[in-house]
């Protein structure tokens, strides 16, 4: 099952994409259809909304008045968070059942998680793909007055009350504009389903990864914001097994060419540890691949000297390592060992090339020639470029150990 979590500002057009999705075949839990039935009358939501905001937010016939429960609940900062206090744990619970459900009865099925606070509450991290639909706030807010008959003091409070763009920008994998006519959101709706979000969800069920491009490219000033998302996604899916997660590799080292795959490594105390998170980070959207199970530049142990241990042994060289199955954003997640070197070096070498213009330089011509050489093929291309390695294993700890540099 692929969970994609859905959001953007009110007004934005969410119901719109959600039901492109929908007629799609997305299945799709609504959170603000969750959040009407969670404070229904008889329930726990509604007793606990009168008991903090008082009497006068009930109708004659005892459902929630939602104009006079907007009127106090949006007034200020302490009072919204009053009211999310009350009703995203219920939505949260019962979001939580219809989920299990789902993934009971088909393992292969797409769930659209229509959220429209998913920013807000920190809820990002927990989809392995985040779409955010956006339109500008005047145009919202013209929206929000013509269609829903809000006033425009209201409609400007509520758009001020949630996340800004920047805020929904730090957290889209897939971000749709929406201030066309409906028919065009819905035709990017649909690309985004067939070439994207489908083949996610193929590769998820049957534990493939999606092909990742095996040619050198100019840097892309986007990397790091994505390797962030990356990051706090696995964070999350890891949890406290993971003692530290970093974005390496060529990626990391800024302006600087590379393939367009985003290198992350989870530290953790153990092999075992890292066997522990294959599921976790399966359903996070990064199967495993256990065909790669180590390191091949390990270094000549008698040629180096410094503080860590340059171990060539190979057991100390071996790893776990998944990639993602969504071939939008190609990435590597190399599981590794706190302090064995494999692990240390990888901290080391984005930092050493960021830090030494003429070793940048050496490695980019090395890159060059295996990507000519490779024509492609990416097995080809890592295998002409470990030579090097050999050497610059040495030249990277000499200057950990001249700078004083820690991981």
């Amino acid at each position: 099952m692929l969970r994609v979590g859905l959001t953007g500002g009110i007004g934005a057009g969410k119901s719109v994409l959600s039901t492109a999705f929908a007629q799609c075949g997305a299945v799709i839990v609504d959170g603000d259809v969750l959040a009407r039935e969670v404070v229904e009358p008889g329930t726990e939501g509604l007793a606990s909304l009168v008991a903090a905001f008082g009497h006068d937010i009930l109708q004659p016939d005892g459902s929630l008045d939602r104009p006079a429960l907007a009127a106090k609940a949006f007034r200020d900062d302490e009072t919204r968070r009053k009211l999310n206090g009350i009703v995203h744990p219920l939505v949260a619970k019962r979001r939580a059942e219809i989920i299990a459900a789902v993934a009971a009865a088909s393992g292969d099925t797409v769930v659209v998680e229509d959220i429209p606070l998913l920013v807000e509450s920190g809820m990002a991290p927990l989809f392995p793909l985040v779409v955010i639909v956006h339109a500008d706030v005047e145009l919202r807010v013209r929206r929000l007055v013509e269609q829903r008959g809000m006033s425009e003091d209201d409609a400007r409070a509520r758009i001020a009350a949630q996340a800004n763009d920047e805020q929904r920008r730090a957290v889209a994998d897939v971000w749709l504009d929406n201030s066309g006519e409906p028919g065009d959101l819905v035709e990017r709706a649909n690309d985004v389903w067939h070439n994207r979000i489908l083949p996610f969800a193929h590769n998820l069920s049957t534990r493939q990864i999606a092909p990742a491009p095996a040619r050198l490219v100019a840097a892309d000033p986007g990397w790091p914001d994505q390797a962030r998302r990356i990051i706090a996604r696995l964070k999350t899916a890891c949890g406290h097994r993971a003692l530290r997660v970093d974005h390496i590799g060529s990626t990391a080292v800024p302006d600087f060419e590379a393939k367009d795959v985003i290198d992350v490594q989870v530290t953790v105390e153990s092999l075992d540890v890292a066997d522990e998170l294959a599921e976790p980070l399966l359903a996070a959207g990064y199967p495993r691949l256990d065909r790669i199970t180590k390191d091949t530049a390990k270094p000549d142990a008698r040629s180096t000297a410094g503080r860590y241990d340059h171990s060539n042994d190979s057991a100390l060289w071996r790893k776990r390592i998944h990639a993602s199955a969504d071939p939008g954003r190609p990435t590597n997640v190399h599981i590794r060992v706190d302090g064995w070197p494999n692990q240390q070096f990888a901290l080391l070498f984005a930092d050493w090339l960021a830090a030494n213009p003429s070793a940048r330089a050496d490695y980019l011509a090395v890159k060059r020639a295996a990507d000519a050489g490779g024509d492609g093929d990416i097995a080809r291309y890592v295998t002409a470029k470990e030579p090097w390695f050999l050497g610059a294993y040495r030249r990277a700890w000499e200057w950990a150990d001249s700078t004083g540099w820690q991981p």
